[in-house]
């Protein structure tokens, strides 16, 4: 392979291998959140949450659910959705590692 080839595990990560991407995606396999309960259950900086969802976003990983008053929802799309096998098979790897 060459420099300017792309692989699926590079463009994989392009899109998900940021810092809190797929704590991101993990929490809305569970359902649609706002961002303050995202922001309450991960722990993660706002700047970096919002940035990483803007980017998700982007990616079409997930969309915007609009509430009532002005309120958004995040939830995934079918693409995102799609990583939930992924996602499980990291946190046994990773469970694994603390052993």
């Amino acid at each position: 392979m060459t420099p300017g080839d792309r692989d699926g595990l590079a463009a994989a990560l392009e899109l998900v291998g940021q810092r809190w991407a797929l704590l991101i995606v993990r929490s809305l396999l569970g359902g649609a959140k706002r961002y303050g309960d995202l922001q309450r259950e991960l722990g993660a900086p706002t700047n970096i949450l919002a940035t990483r969802l803007r980017e998700l976003h982007a990616a079409d990983i997930l969309y915007r659910v609009p509430l009532a008053h002005n309120v958004l929802a995040y939830a995934l799309t079918e693409r995102g959705a799609a990583l939930r096998e992924s996602i499980d098979a990291l946190t046994r790897w990773g469970e694994g590692e603390q052993r």
